[in-house]
């Protein structure tokens, strides 16, 4: 049987699918109208982060009708927005056709209820539209996992506050109506399904570490790409690797991680790997959830952490893909700083810092300092040569070829002229013949 992760129904326009994951029928209602709704505390930028929430209902196809901020001490416990503000929220909802609220902050399923009795309009919160992307993007069996499993962490405990809408009768004496049996069904139906998930996706975890060994195994270099969602990442690996990699113009426009060979001006060829984008405040269930994919990057050899300077956001950006990557364990590896789009912009003499460098992936510029910089970056494990190899030790160039690479063998009277990656493991018994090195 196969399952999907599932949709909140944010935009009407989409497949929808049975119990089984078979397609039904594709609905065509016009585009949801939302307002997004801020409360401004003080702990971050809400002003920014007000503009991100709107390009996740971009991404969404959810057409924005108005924004609303309000500046609180902390949010209502009961409506999340203060009363006299929500009357007006309802108001406007009413004259603009407005079907959708997305509050930039989590709701607790108390206030969803309570305001969606007050407005009359269905409301979400960012998690919740975050998750509703993931379930649109996730493509691979591991994916769906991920993005079900976050869902269901998610949903649970907010099924406590759910308990009237569950009851039939409403509540009887101790509260022990039909109502608590129902949401206690619910509960346990979740948990199994959790559990269920959890197995799954620790047999996938598993299959995924035995890949990283054999890697390691096999002396193969692994290069992760990360950053800030619609940074980039996608388009480049697509421009150094003809991956063929969904690259658009939306936060997370693409989920699986993807991995395509690289070969670096030495020679060398390495794993490079894109990764999810990474977003402020990303829900702890989505990391929880992806900690199998993301720990590519803790795994890999060198991060390529690719930022978008033409993003007046860019600096705060750059910290939030710092404080992650340092709660996935990632401090000890060695990252490449990539400024992308800089074709957007004018130079700026503070972007050429000794440990980053200017592309564009879009037009290929600055693409040979970056494969310099990824070379010279590496821990260098193998070294390029010039040998001359007589015919009683032709051996050595079998053992040669096995471990690094060969680009050239030439007969000649003294032995075999040979060009090639030597791997560390032979640097002892080629020296006596070592003719020329970083050929």
């Amino acid at each position: 049987m196969k399952f999907f992760p599932f949709r909140v129904i944010i935009n009407w326009k989409h497949v929808q699918y049975d119990k089984q994951g078979e397609a039904m029928h594709e609905n065509t209602m016009e585009t949801t109208k939302a307002v997004l709704v801020s409360i401004d505390t003080g702990e971050f930028d809400a002003e920014q982060s007000l503009k991100e929430l709107e390009e996740l209902a971009r991404t969404a196809e959810v057409e924005v009708a108005g924004t609303v901020t309000q500046r609180r001490d902390a949010p209502d416990s009961a409506t999340c927005i203060g009363a006299g503000r929500l009357d007006e929220i309802k108001e406007f909802c009413e004259g603009n056709d407005v079907d959708l609220l997305i509050f930039d902050l989590e709701l607790t399923a108390t206030q969803t209820r309570n305001i969606e009795r007050v407005t009359g309009v269905r409301a979400i919160d960012r998690t919740t539209l975050i998750l509703d992307i993931f379930a649109q993007r996730a493509r691979s069996r591991e994916g769906q996992i991920q993005v079900e499993l976050a869902q269901q962490r998610y949903r649970l405990p907010r099924l406590a506050g759910m308990g009237v809408e569950l009851s039939r009768l409403g509540g009887g004496i101790g509260t022990r109506g039909p109502g608590e049996t129902k949401l206690e069904t619910d509960k346990r139906h979740i948990r199994r399904r959790i559990a269920s998930l959890e197995q799954e996706l620790s047999q996938l975890e598993k299959r995924r570490e035995m890949m990283r060994t054999r890697r390691k195994k096999d002396n193969v270099t692994s290069v992760a790409i990360v950053g800030y969602t619609n940074a980039g990442k996608s388009t480049l690996l697509n421009a150094l690797t003809d991956a063929g990699v969904l690259a658009e113009n939306k936060l997370f426009a693409t989920l699986d991680p993807t991995a395509r060979a690289l070969e670096l001006p030495d020679g060398k060829s390495v794993l490079l790997i894109d990764t999810v984008g990474l977003i402020s405040r990303l829900p702890h269930h989505l990391v929880e959830a992806f900690k199998s994919t993301l720990e590519e990057a803790a795994n890999a050899d060198l991060i390529l952490h690719v930022c978008d300077v033409s993003n007046d956001e860019v600096e705060s950006q750059v910290k939030v893909v710092h404080q992650l990557l340092g709660e996935l364990g990632c401090g000890s590896i060695p990252v490449l700083t990539v400024l992308n789009k800089c074709d957007k912009i004018p130079f700026q003499p503070y972007l050429s810092e000794p440990d980053s460098v200017m592309i564009s992936a879009k037009t290929g510029f600055g693409f040979d300092n970056l494969l310099h910089k990824i070379a010279s970056s590496l821990e260098q494990t193998s070294r390029r040569m010039k040998l001359l190899i007589p015919y009683s030790d032709t051996g050595l160039i079998a053992k040669i070829r096995l471990e690094g690479k060969i680009f050239e063998e030439r007969f000649t009277d003294e032995g075999t002229l040979v060009d090639a990656l030597v791997d560390h493991k032979l640097f002892d018994l080629t020296a006596p013949y070592l003719i020329q090195e970083d050929v």
